[in-house]
């Protein structure tokens, strides 16, 4: 195997799979990506045998081979190297030999026989979708998603592609049974007549972020497809795979709260009530972030106590005409939200201090988030 590649070329191709590749090393071909040099370029693949990626990248190939390289060195040696053209050269027992200017390297490999296959993908029965609103969607919602959660179906983000007269809607929801983040929108394309109605999948949080970091480079609008058990996401010679998780997500639609009259609802600045939550939760204990939140006519209270460094209190002016309440959050949790709004404003709304808490940005009724409060 022999070919020349631009060193940005091939760096751009190793940022896209170090998220894919398999840090803890059960097997080690797995901490290595997969190159096929071919005529009409090399073809880069990683996987952690629950996610893949494949992308053709541009090369002069001299002579067709394949390889399995470390990821990890091979983008460190990648990063040190100035601009400009480099060779590579496969040699015997998979010795790797990259040659840029003066600056050489020879790596070990491992033969491309033992690289796990990736599923062989159609393109039938993929949905177009717009770019810059699945990536929207994923921001509003994967913060909520499990991380290590014992209940396994909490660290997957639910996604569901219903169709009806024509209208195709992608709803994602993520929710750790603290907090919980819907959000949705209408796309633009139309559903063949053989689409089934609605197509529900789990997909990890890990297959989730590599789809962000894909859509938040532009170029191009991806294509987005489910088979029993696996997800497919296509984008300008990009190919991502997930296996799909199996198992029943909770019914969230039980959780959020109904909308109830404006006298119930408070409705915030949103800077006001983020840097409010900052300052307070700086003197909270540190394992609950616990910040207690008194509800009353025209104004918020926000308060934090610490028995090892005191107390913080702030006010916020805010509009609100229901009767005093008093309730407790993990402000972490509420910041986490307040993070991914982008109005000016935000309503909070609960019946009684320990019931969820519904917060909602005015004029984007596709967003939905609740919050479950603590005892303070």
């Amino acid at each position: 195997m022999k070919l020349r590649i631009a060193r940005d070329e091939l760096l751009t191709g190793l940022q896209r799979v170090q998220g894919v590749v398999e840090k803890r090393n059960t097997m080690p071909v797995l901490s290595n990506i997969l190159l096929e040099a071919k005529a009409d370029g090399v073809d880069i693949l990683a996987t952690d045998l629950e996610i893949g990626m494949r992308g053709l990248y541009k090369a002069a190939v001299r002579e067709p081979g394949s390889i399995t390289l470390s990821a990890r060195k091979l983008y460190e040696i990648l990063k040190e190297l100035p601009g400009g053209d480099l060779d590579l050269t496969v040699g015997e027992n998979n010795w790797a030999t990259i040659q840029a200017g003066k600056s050489q390297f020879k790596i070990v490999g491992l033969p491309s026989s033992e690289y796990p296959a990736m599923p062989a993908i159609e393109r039938e029965g993929l949905t177009p979708l717009a770019g810059v609103g699945l990536v929207e969607l994923i921001r509003k919602t994967l913060f909520a998603v499990g991380d290590n959660d014992a209940r396994y179906i909490l660290n997957g983000l639910l996604v569901t592609l219903t169709t009806a007269e024509k209208k195709t809607t992608l709803r994602l929801v993520g929710t750790d049974g603290h907090r919980l983040a819907v959000a949705e929108q209408e796309l633009g394309a139309t559903a063949s007549k053989d689409t089934p109605r609605e197509i529900k999948a789990i997909i990890p949080k890990k297959a989730a972020h590599e789809m962000r970091h894909l859509l938040e480079e532009g170029d191009g609008e991806p294509l987005i497809g489910f088979t029993k058990n696996l997800m497919i996401f296509r984008k300008s010679g990009l190919l991502l795979t997930s296996r799909l998780m199996e198992g029943n997500y909770p019914n969230y639609q039980q959780v959020i709260p109904k909308e109830k009259e404006q006298e119930k609802r408070v409705m915030v600045g949103k800077q006001e009530l983020e840097g409010a939550l900052r300052r307070v939760a700086v003197l909270s204990r540190d394992k609950t972030n616990a910040v207690k939140l008194t509800f009353a006519r025209g104004r918020m209270t926000l308060f934090s106590n610490n028995p090892d460094f005191g107390e913080a209190t702030e006010e916020v002016s805010v509009r609100y005409g229901g009767e005093p309440l008093t309730t407790g959050f993990n402000a972490r949790y509420l910041l986490d939200v307040l993070g991914v709004m982008d109005g000016e404003s935000v309503t909070l709304q609960m019946d009684t201090p320990l019931s969820p808490c519904l917060l909602r940005e005015p004029g984007n009724a596709g967003f939905a988030c609740v919050v479950m409060p603590i005892k303070v």
